[in-house]
């Protein structure tokens, strides 16, 4: 295809107190080679540099590509990234943080892969990992950041297991349809960690599609909102997604359901191991551990129902 002929992509950054990092994100946008993107970018209120080093680029680069540019005072990530998606005129939306950055050709293949998988809203790809000086760490976020086997991601019923029982969704690597986060009534604005609430929604629906293709950096720094060392804002963020676990259940039915049961099961361990309380810890591993044995069993006959069609 031609520059003309490809879809419209916005990229979407949401930025809070990422001064050192925030002019690496956005050079990421100007050079990657997509020919038809436009940058729309919120900043949530910092109250450090990060939103003149912003201004500073716009005033430079707002000639080169299509520019969105707004600063007003905190409200958090979900409620930026609803205000993004709203301000966004792309047939498709990428989403981006502004201590991370963008990989140059992984909106070619994320693009590619939507238009030839109509029945998919969402693609995401794989991250490479840096520290906050930029110098690789891993190769792989998913799985060497969290662990996870990508085979999972081939199929649908594995992508469902995968995003329920293992977060390996690490940075900002999703390309959505326009139309996505109104189809999915947006993020939810009273989470602080709204990602895997969103995800699951996706997967309920068989809509998330996978490529083996780095197509973002994705930053581990101190000010990780997951990556938190103090134990009461550890329990905090289990404790939310618990909720978000219990609340999701009624999206999912047979295997995948008892799956997510399993996981409110271990994240309660988790909650119960930091709150140092032995006897809970071990009752809650224990239906963890019955309620995924469980959840096998559910899953073998759908798997061989599936292969005799």
């Amino acid at each position: 295809m031609s520059g003309a002929d490809w879809p419209r992509v916005s990229l979407l950054v949401p930025a809070y107190n990422h001064e050192r990092f925030v002019v690496r994100c956005l050079d990421s946008v100007l050079h990657e080679p997509y020919p038809a993107k436009e940058l729309v970018i919120v900043d949530d209120g910092s109250d450090d540099a990060t939103a003149a080093r912003i201004g500073q680029w716009v005033r430079r680069h707002g000639g080169d590509l299509p520019v969105v540019f707004r600063s007003r005072p905190n409200r958090g990530v979900a409620a930026t990234l609803n205000e993004l998606a709203s301000l966004a005129s792309g047939d498709y939306l990428r989403l981006g943080a502004s201590d991370d950055y963008f990989l140059p050709g992984g909106l070619h293949a994320q693009v590619r892969y939507l238009m030839a998988h109509p029945h998919k809203s969402a693609v995401i790809g794989d991250c490479v990992v840096v520290d906050r000086d930029g110098r690789r760490l891993y190769d792989s976020g998913m799985r060497d950041l969290h662990g996870a086997d990508k085979r999972c991601y081939a199929s649908d019923e594995g992508i469902r297991r995968a995003v329920i029982s293992r977060w390996a969704i690490g940075g900002p690597v999703a390309l959505l349809r326009r139309n996505t986060p109104a189809q999915l009534a947006g993020w939810r604005e009273e989470l602080r960690i709204d990602d895997w609430d969103f995800f699951l929604r996706l997967v309920a629906r068989d809509a998330l599609g996978f490529i083996d293709l780095p197509v973002c950096a994705y930053r581990v720094h101190e000010s990780n909102l997951s990556r938190s060392r103090r134990r009461s804002q550890r329990i905090a963020n289990l404790a939310e997604s618990q909720q978000i676990a219990q609340r999701r259940l009624e999206l999912f039915d047979g295997g995948d359901r008892t799956l997510l049961r399993a996981q409110c099961h271990y994240i309660a361990a988790k909650i119960a191991f930091l709150q140092r309380r032995p006897l809970r810890l071990g009752a809650r591993l224990l239906a963890w551990l019955a309620l995924r044995a469980a959840s096998r069993l559910h899953a073998r006959p759908l798997r061989l129902s599936a292969e005799k069609t």
